[in-house]
Protein backbone atom coordinates (compact mmCIF):
# COMPACT_ATOMS: atom_id res chain seq x y z
CA UNK A 1 0.00 0.00 0.00
CA UNK A 2 2.82 2.45 0.83
CA UNK A 3 4.44 1.79 -2.46
CA UNK A 4 1.23 2.22 -3.96
CA UNK A 5 0.68 5.67 -2.37
CA UNK A 6 3.90 7.32 -3.62
CA UNK A 7 4.23 5.63 -6.91
CA UNK A 8 0.56 7.81 -7.53
CA UNK A 9 1.99 10.98 -5.73
CA UNK A 10 5.24 10.27 -7.82
CA UNK A 11 2.04 10.35 -11.37
CA UNK A 12 -0.08 13.41 -9.75
CA UNK A 13 3.31 15.53 -9.12
CA UNK A 14 4.45 14.50 -12.97
CA UNK A 15 1.06 14.74 -14.78
CA UNK A 16 0.24 18.20 -13.07
CA UNK A 17 4.10 19.24 -14.21
CA UNK A 18 3.05 18.39 -17.87
CA UNK A 19 -0.14 20.18 -18.01
CA UNK A 20 1.22 23.37 -15.94
CA UNK A 21 4.44 23.04 -18.36
CA UNK A 22 2.69 23.01 -22.14
CA UNK A 23 4.70 19.94 -23.09
CA UNK A 24 3.19 17.19 -24.83
CA UNK A 25 4.78 13.77 -24.13
CA UNK A 26 4.56 12.88 -27.88
CA UNK A 27 7.27 16.09 -28.20
CA UNK A 28 9.90 13.70 -26.13
CA UNK A 29 11.30 11.27 -28.94
CA UNK A 30 14.18 8.79 -28.82
CA UNK A 31 16.41 10.35 -30.53
CA UNK A 32 16.44 13.49 -28.34
CA UNK A 33 19.93 14.18 -27.24
CA UNK A 34 19.14 17.87 -26.05
CA UNK A 35 17.50 18.23 -22.70
CA UNK A 36 14.04 19.96 -23.26
CA UNK A 37 13.92 20.69 -19.85
CA UNK A 38 17.32 22.20 -19.28
CA UNK A 39 16.64 25.19 -16.53
CA UNK A 40 13.00 24.34 -16.32
CA UNK A 41 12.17 24.72 -12.58
CA UNK A 42 9.11 23.06 -12.73
CA UNK A 43 10.91 20.09 -14.73
CA UNK A 44 13.84 19.84 -11.94
CA UNK A 45 10.86 20.13 -9.12
CA UNK A 46 9.42 17.10 -10.46
CA UNK A 47 13.17 15.50 -11.33
CA UNK A 48 13.74 15.93 -7.51
CA UNK A 49 10.51 13.89 -6.77
CA UNK A 50 11.54 10.92 -9.36
CA UNK A 51 15.26 11.10 -7.92
CA UNK A 52 14.33 10.77 -4.14
CA UNK A 53 11.80 8.21 -4.78
CA UNK A 54 14.06 6.21 -6.81
CA UNK A 55 17.52 6.73 -6.73
CA UNK A 56 17.99 8.26 -3.04
CA UNK A 57 18.51 4.94 -1.56
CA UNK A 58 21.72 3.79 -3.29
CA UNK A 59 22.68 7.69 -4.41
CA UNK A 60 21.47 9.53 -1.37
CA UNK A 61 18.94 12.46 -0.84
CA UNK A 62 21.11 14.68 -1.76
CA UNK A 63 22.96 12.78 -4.64
CA UNK A 64 26.14 12.52 -3.16
CA UNK A 65 26.57 8.98 -2.76
CA UNK A 66 25.88 6.20 -0.58
CA UNK A 67 26.52 2.52 -1.63
CA UNK A 68 26.94 4.38 -5.30
CA UNK A 69 29.03 7.20 -6.54
CA UNK A 70 28.31 11.09 -5.97
CA UNK A 71 26.07 12.89 -8.84
CA UNK A 72 26.97 15.73 -8.21
CA UNK A 73 30.16 15.76 -10.17
CA UNK A 74 29.07 14.41 -13.36
CA UNK A 75 28.97 17.42 -15.12
CA UNK A 76 32.88 18.30 -14.38
CA UNK A 77 35.37 18.53 -17.47
CA UNK A 78 35.77 15.31 -19.34
CA UNK A 79 33.18 12.88 -17.13
CA UNK A 80 29.64 13.34 -18.57
CA UNK A 81 27.15 15.22 -20.55
CA UNK A 82 23.59 15.55 -20.54
CA UNK A 83 23.32 12.41 -23.23
CA UNK A 84 25.29 10.16 -21.48
CA UNK A 85 23.67 10.74 -18.20
CA UNK A 86 20.41 9.93 -19.72
CA UNK A 87 21.53 6.99 -21.42
CA UNK A 88 23.47 5.69 -18.11
CA UNK A 89 19.84 6.49 -16.29
CA UNK A 90 18.20 4.52 -19.18
CA UNK A 91 19.71 1.73 -19.73
CA UNK A 92 22.00 1.34 -16.34
CA UNK A 93 24.95 -0.02 -16.16
CA UNK A 94 25.16 -4.10 -17.03
CA UNK A 95 27.32 -5.42 -14.35
CA UNK A 96 26.30 -3.22 -11.64
CA UNK A 97 23.80 -2.54 -8.84
CA UNK A 98 22.57 0.15 -11.48
CA UNK A 99 19.58 -1.15 -13.04
CA UNK A 100 17.93 0.02 -16.14
CA UNK A 101 15.36 2.83 -15.33
CA UNK A 102 12.22 1.47 -16.73
CA UNK A 103 10.81 4.77 -17.59
CA UNK A 104 9.55 7.24 -20.17
CA UNK A 105 12.31 9.23 -21.88
CA UNK A 106 10.30 12.58 -20.64
CA UNK A 107 10.67 11.20 -17.10
CA UNK A 108 14.41 10.56 -17.31
CA UNK A 109 15.16 13.89 -19.12
CA UNK A 110 13.27 15.55 -15.97
CA UNK A 111 15.86 13.48 -13.31
CA UNK A 112 18.80 14.96 -15.58
CA UNK A 113 17.46 18.32 -15.60
CA UNK A 114 17.88 17.59 -11.57
CA UNK A 115 20.87 16.69 -11.06
CA UNK A 116 22.49 19.05 -13.27
CA UNK A 117 20.60 21.76 -11.01
CA UNK A 118 23.01 20.53 -8.14
CA UNK A 119 26.14 19.56 -9.68
CA UNK A 120 29.07 21.09 -8.05
CA UNK A 121 31.32 21.46 -11.07
CA UNK A 122 34.41 23.96 -10.12
CA UNK A 123 34.66 27.04 -11.95
CA UNK A 124 38.09 26.95 -13.64
CA UNK A 125 40.19 29.67 -11.04
CA UNK A 126 43.09 29.62 -9.39
CA UNK A 127 44.46 31.11 -6.19
CA UNK A 128 47.30 33.67 -5.87
CA UNK A 129 49.18 31.11 -4.07
CA UNK A 130 52.48 28.87 -4.93
CA UNK A 131 51.63 25.76 -5.76
CA UNK A 132 55.16 24.02 -4.99
CA UNK A 133 54.67 24.90 -1.34
CA UNK A 134 51.19 23.78 -1.64
CA UNK A 135 52.41 20.51 -2.41
CA UNK A 136 55.18 20.54 -0.01
CA UNK A 137 52.37 21.11 2.77
CA UNK A 138 49.97 18.56 1.51
CA UNK A 139 53.10 15.75 1.48
CA UNK A 140 53.67 16.92 5.00
CA UNK A 141 49.96 16.98 6.21
CA UNK A 142 47.58 15.26 3.98
CA UNK A 143 49.06 12.41 1.98
CA UNK A 144 48.97 9.82 4.89
CA UNK A 145 45.05 10.03 4.32
CA UNK A 146 44.28 11.15 0.57
CA UNK A 147 45.62 9.50 -2.28
CA UNK A 148 46.87 11.81 -5.30
CA UNK A 149 48.12 9.02 -8.19
CA UNK A 150 48.09 6.01 -6.98
CA UNK A 151 50.09 7.32 -4.02
CA UNK A 152 49.03 8.44 -0.41
CA UNK A 153 46.27 6.47 2.02
CA UNK A 154 42.52 5.67 1.50
CA UNK A 155 40.97 7.23 4.08
CA UNK A 156 40.17 10.11 2.56
CA UNK A 157 38.65 10.50 -0.34
CA UNK A 158 40.91 10.52 -3.40
CA UNK A 159 42.30 13.76 -4.68
CA UNK A 160 43.65 12.85 -8.16
CA UNK A 161 40.46 15.43 -9.77
CA UNK A 162 39.94 17.48 -7.10
CA UNK A 163 40.82 20.24 -9.04
CA UNK A 164 38.40 19.82 -11.85
CA UNK A 165 35.39 19.05 -9.49
CA UNK A 166 35.89 21.34 -6.77
CA UNK A 167 36.05 24.99 -6.67
CA UNK A 168 37.91 27.38 -4.23
CA UNK A 169 35.44 28.00 -2.20
CA UNK A 170 34.23 24.63 -1.78
CA UNK A 171 38.16 23.39 -1.07
CA UNK A 172 38.24 26.04 1.79
CA UNK A 173 35.33 24.66 3.36
CA UNK A 174 36.49 20.81 3.45
CA UNK A 175 39.81 22.30 5.04
CA UNK A 176 38.44 24.74 7.53
CA UNK A 177 35.92 23.24 8.15
CA UNK A 178 35.61 19.27 7.28
CA UNK A 179 32.61 17.93 9.36
CA UNK A 180 30.55 21.05 7.74
CA UNK A 181 31.46 19.27 4.04
CA UNK A 182 31.47 15.76 4.65
CA UNK A 183 30.20 13.43 2.89
CA UNK A 184 27.61 10.60 3.56
CA UNK A 185 30.28 8.17 2.60
CA UNK A 186 32.81 9.35 4.74
CA UNK A 187 31.05 10.20 7.93
CA UNK A 188 32.80 8.26 10.69
CA UNK A 189 31.18 5.56 12.70
CA UNK A 190 32.40 4.02 16.24
CA UNK A 191 31.99 0.80 17.88
CA UNK A 192 32.66 -0.59 21.12
CA UNK A 193 33.55 -4.24 20.93
CA UNK A 194 32.52 -6.72 24.12
CA UNK A 195 36.35 -6.41 25.48
CA UNK A 196 35.46 -2.20 25.83
CA UNK A 197 37.24 -1.20 23.16
CA UNK A 198 35.95 1.40 20.68
CA UNK A 199 37.28 1.51 17.58
CA UNK A 200 36.70 4.67 14.84
CA UNK A 201 36.90 4.36 11.65
CA UNK A 202 34.57 4.39 8.34
CA UNK A 203 31.52 1.80 7.26
CA UNK A 204 33.45 -0.12 4.04
CA UNK A 205 30.04 -2.86 4.04
CA UNK A 206 27.40 -3.68 6.09
CA UNK A 207 24.66 -6.11 6.39
CA UNK A 208 22.06 -7.75 9.00
CA UNK A 209 24.60 -9.81 11.07
CA UNK A 210 28.19 -7.96 10.32
CA UNK A 211 29.88 -4.55 9.72
CA UNK A 212 33.43 -4.03 8.07
CA UNK A 213 35.35 -0.74 8.68
CA UNK A 214 38.56 0.98 8.13
CA UNK A 215 39.76 1.96 10.98
CA UNK A 216 41.71 5.74 11.57
CA UNK A 217 44.59 3.68 10.80
CA UNK A 218 43.57 2.24 7.36
CA UNK A 219 43.19 -1.55 8.78
CA UNK A 220 40.38 -3.30 7.47
CA UNK A 221 38.11 -4.50 10.52
CA UNK A 222 35.02 -6.96 10.66
CA UNK A 223 32.69 -7.89 13.48
CA UNK A 224 29.38 -9.52 14.23
CA UNK A 225 26.77 -6.70 15.23
CA UNK A 226 26.12 -9.93 17.89
CA UNK A 227 29.42 -9.00 19.53
CA UNK A 228 28.81 -5.98 19.47
CA UNK A 229 28.08 -3.32 22.65
CA UNK A 230 27.42 -0.25 20.91
CA UNK A 231 27.67 1.06 17.61
CA UNK A 232 27.30 5.18 16.85
CA UNK A 233 27.21 6.83 13.57
CA UNK A 234 29.33 9.77 14.02
CA UNK A 235 28.58 13.76 13.21
CA UNK A 236 32.63 14.83 13.24
CA UNK A 237 34.88 13.97 10.81
CA UNK A 238 38.06 12.23 10.74
CA UNK A 239 39.49 14.74 8.93
CA UNK A 240 40.90 17.44 11.58
CA UNK A 241 39.82 20.83 11.22
CA UNK A 242 42.95 23.21 9.70
CA UNK A 243 42.22 26.56 10.83
CA UNK A 244 44.12 29.77 10.84
CA UNK A 245 45.65 28.71 14.28
CA UNK A 246 47.06 25.94 12.28
CA UNK A 247 47.33 26.91 8.48
CA UNK A 248 47.82 30.55 7.86
CA UNK A 249 45.68 31.87 5.01
CA UNK A 250 48.84 31.96 2.68
CA UNK A 251 49.45 28.70 3.31
CA UNK A 252 46.30 27.65 2.63
CA UNK A 253 46.13 29.71 -1.08
CA UNK A 254 49.41 27.63 -1.74
CA UNK A 255 47.41 24.21 -0.80
CA UNK A 256 44.45 25.56 -2.84
CA UNK A 257 46.82 26.40 -5.67
CA UNK A 258 48.29 22.83 -5.47
CA UNK A 259 44.98 21.40 -5.50
CA UNK A 260 43.38 23.33 -8.16
CA UNK A 261 46.00 21.52 -10.25
CA UNK A 262 45.26 17.92 -9.74
CA UNK A 263 42.85 17.47 -12.50
CA UNK A 264 44.27 13.36 -13.74
CA UNK A 265 46.32 10.69 -13.93
CA UNK A 266 48.75 13.49 -15.90
CA UNK A 267 48.20 16.26 -14.11
CA UNK A 268 50.88 18.45 -12.06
Amino acid sequence: MRKYLLEMTISFALGLFWVVAGISVNQITLAQTVNPYESNPGAIRAGGVLFRARCATCHGADARGIEAPDLTLLWAPNVSNDELVFQTIRDGIPGSIMPSAGAPDNEIWTIVAYLKSISTVAVAENSSGDSLLGQQLFESNCISCHRVNGVGGSLGPDLSRIGAIRDRGMLTNSVRSPSVAMAARYRPVSLVDNSGQRITGLKKSEDAFSIQLMDSGQRLRAYLKEDLQQFTEESVSLMPEWGSEKISDRELDDLLRYLGTLRGANSN
